[in-house]
């Protein structure tokens, strides 16, 4: 099937190599990103969430009301709001958006961050509330007669939507995680399972731990498959390592230089989610993997969040992503260091490539299923013989 692509929605233009130029939620900035990303060939773009970041359902809504093709991933985290007004409000920015909206649901990974608002839930049980959490959304989405709900978590009586989303039966739900808890609850309620880039070896490994949750809760079907890097692309090899070498200096810098941003972003110390702890091992056991993938953009910001780099020309980096393509990955997630301008330069001269080859190998599959079709049998007297 036809791959997709995710880009970021940033609501200013700062990022680990750039501090910010102007307020946290920038409204011409916030359009021209996203309006870049929808003239540039991406299908969907991510409107993050941070403690103490502008709340991304109105930044994606704004987006939403001016642009025409661009699809919206908005994340959310359980923790700050009720399902019930929750799964109104994403109704509500599904009928904004004609039918453009997937939900991203976080469960948290921090106890610190989780605690900036109030949230003092231990991990496990998070992923309990998470999974309620989805449950109670995906009735409210598509049940029309009142219900009453008595579980872990939330507890309510005779709630009814008035507003549906456009998607039928439901827009799709998103969700992400590294640990066994999460791949149990994200198995049995995504439709679309979020990977931070590792090697392609251990990415298969998370693909079928995915799969395997999948098949444990009863479903017939898995999630799709997305997976996220941050892409370093340059016209030669040689200037794009270069570029890779002076994007990890900066980072360095700017941490070693107290910038708050930073600081406050990436806390130091031994992360507690499965997720950058597998990167920070990964990043320990080699730089380089595979083809392009590097692993010191991960280091220096102690594994946070998506932050391998899959370096090279556009070309090189295409045939990176091919091979995650070729393990069942279906939505390929990059963010750049300059937002604007990568996001252009990738859309410009990586999307095309990739674009180009899934639909010849998707041709050569058809051709093939068609082959065998045609004479019965073919396939298992070849395997047999």
């Amino acid at each position: 099937m036809p791959v997709e692509f995710l880009g970021i929605a940033a609501t200013h233009d700062g990022s680990e190599t750039n501090p910010r130029s102007g307020a946290a939620f920038d409204k011409e900035y916030t359009l021209k990103l996203a309006r870049a990303h929808e003239d540039h060939g991406w299908d969907r773009v991510l409107f993050a969430y941070g403690s103490g970041s502008p709340d991304p359902a109105p930044a994606a809504a704004f987006i939403a009301s001016r642009l025409d093709r661009l699809q919206i991933l908005l994340a959310h985290r359980p923790n700050v709001s009720y399902p019930t007004f929750a799964a109104k409000t994403f109704a509500t920015l599904d009928r904004i958006s004609d039918g453009r909206l997937t939900v991203h649901f976080i469960t948290g990974g921090n106890d610190h961050e989780q605690g900036r608002e109030g949230d003092t839930l231990t991990k496990d049980r998070r992923y309990s509330r998470t999974r309620e959490y989805i449950e109670i959304v995906k009735r409210i989405w598509t049940t029309h007669e009142a219900f009453d709900h008595e579980g872990e978590h939330y507890r309510f009586h005779d709630f009814v939507s008035d507003v549906f989303p456009v998607q039928r039966p439901r827009p799709d739900v998103s969700f992400g995680g590294s640990s066994p808890a999460a791949y149990e609850a994200g198995g049995a309620e995504a439709d679309i399972y979020c990977l931070w880039g590792e090697p392609l070896e251990k990415t298969a490994e998370q693909i079928e731990a995915v799969r395997a949750a999948a098949r444990a809760a009863g479903r017939t079907a898995p999630p799709r498959i997305q997976v996220a890097f941050r892409p370093i692309i340059a016209p030669t090899e040689e200037l794009a390592w270069e570029k890779a070498h002076r994007t990890v200096d900066t980072i360095k810098a700017r941490r070693e230089q107290g910038d708050a941003a930073l600081v406050r972003r990436y806390r130091r110390g031994e992360p507690e989610n499965t997720g950058s702890q597998r990167l920070i091992a990964i990043a320990e056991s080699g730089e380089r993997y595979d083809r392009a993938l590097w692993t010191p953009t991960a280091a220096a910001t102690g594994g946070a969040g998506n932050s391998n780099a899959l370096v090279g020309t556009p070309e090189t980096v295409a045939q990176a992503l091919l091979d995650y393509y070729d393990l069942g990955v279906d939505i390929l997630s990059a963010r750049g260091y300059d937002l604007l301008g990568d996001a252009i330069d990738f859309g410009r001269h990586v999307i095309p490539l990739v674009r180009e080859e899934v639909a010849k190998r998707d041709a050569e599959r058809d051709a093939e299923r068609d082959a065998e079709r045609a004479v019965p049998g073919t396939r298992s007297l070849v395997e047999a013989g």
